[in-house]
């Protein structure tokens, strides 16, 4: 039996290839010159989004997932849990994050430059100055070891209760730890005290029976405010426009959502980190929730520049900042009010 096919056909056959192989090859760089390649797609569509595994960090990220927000704004989210805001700051520099969450404590960063503030979220009530029980004052915590996770609202809570009291960290032992360390360090008693928040308090409070709270940020509410807030990359802001206008419709969208379907973003954010959903609701508990169009006001009529100027006075004064710096600067309000018109 005589063998034509592959004699006969495989010039044709290479020829064919290589020509489709060119032509496929010069329509991706055209289309990677204009910026509408598949991949270039993919990169403009797609959001790292960091998180922290608590009510005020997982609530509007666990909406949006549950109700298909980011899909009905064209966009896919990569969500990334962090332990803390300054690590997710970090990531956003490195280019390792698009967006992420902070609480009060990591403010300084964006105010230091280093980030944008694209949306306010809570006003958190959640840290506290714990101590081991018989300790009953900041006082009596002179001279002992305190652990504090450094740059967040753990460690906001206690330098302004050491400054209430009189005091300074020169005043203690201050020891950085991150926050599952802490739990640890305080249930085995190898600290006596920590600047910290719920709900890893309420872990550290069912394996130290008599534990202390000796501050809270209600006690401090007169002067200093503490809201909760979305961030994102400077270069993100900056050079993706679209994205964020999206992601900032995503969050609204949830926002709106949480605050006329308070239980149910519950117990979405239950299901999403795997708690039970009364601890969840005890977390929720410890935040002031806003609503999307309270948040528009308070935008508006200057109330967030002021709670941010007012924060930005306590980071100068700890050291954080070298002078106050404008939060129009870095906070991002008319981006934010924007996205809902």
């Amino acid at each position: 039996m005589t063998r034509k096919g592959p004699t006969t056909m495989s010039p044709v056959l290479t020829r064919r290839s290589l020509t489709s192989a060119l032509a496929g090859a010069a329509a991706l760089a055209l289309l990677a010159a204009c910026g509408g390649g598949s991949s270039s797609g993919r990169s403009s569509d797609k959001v790292r989004f960091g998180y922290i595994n608590d009510f005020n960090g997982a609530s509007l990220i666990a909406v949006a997932e549950s109700k298909g927000l980011w899909k009905k704004h064209g966009l896919s989210a990569d969500a990334k849990v962090f332990t803390n805001g300054p690590l997710q700051i970090q990531a956003l520099g490195t280019d390792n994050l698009d967006f992420g969450y902070i609480g009060p404590g990591a403010m300084w960063l964006p105010a230091s430059g280093q980030a944008k503030v694209v949306a306010i979220n809570t006003l958190g009530n959640s840290d506290r100055v714990l101590a081991q029980p018989g300790i009953t004052s900041m006082q009596q915590l002179k001279g002992k070891t305190v652990a504090v996770p450094e740059g967040t609202s753990g460690d906001m809570i206690l330098t302004l209760a050491l400054r209430k009291a009189g005091m300074t960290k020169e005043d203690v032992k201050a020891v950085p730890m991150d926050p599952s360390t802490i739990v640890s360090a305080f249930s085995s008693r190898q600290v006596d005290g920590a600047g910290f928040w719920y709900p890893a308090a309420a872990t550290i409070k069912k394996q130290v029976p008599g534990l202390v709270e000796l501050a809270k940020n209600a006690d401090f509410e007169q002067d200093v405010s503490f809201p909760t807030a979305f961030v994102a990359g400077n270069k993100v802001v900056a050079d993706q426009p679209e994205k964020t206008k999206k992601v900032l419709a995503v969050l609204r969208e949830a926002m709106a959502f949480r605050s006329e379907h308070t239980e149910e973003a519950i117990e979405l954010t239950a299901a999403k980190l795997k708690l039970p959903v009364d601890q969840v609701k005890a977390d929720a508990a410890n935040n002031k929730v806003l609503g999307v169009d309270e948040l528009d006001k308070l935008t508006e009529d200057g109330t967030v520049v002021k709670w941010l100027k007012g924060m930005n006075d306590y980071f100068v004064e700890a050291g954080k900042l070298k002078k106050p710096a404008d939060p129009k600067t870095y906070y991002t309000g008319d981006l934010f009010t924007g996205a809902g018109k």
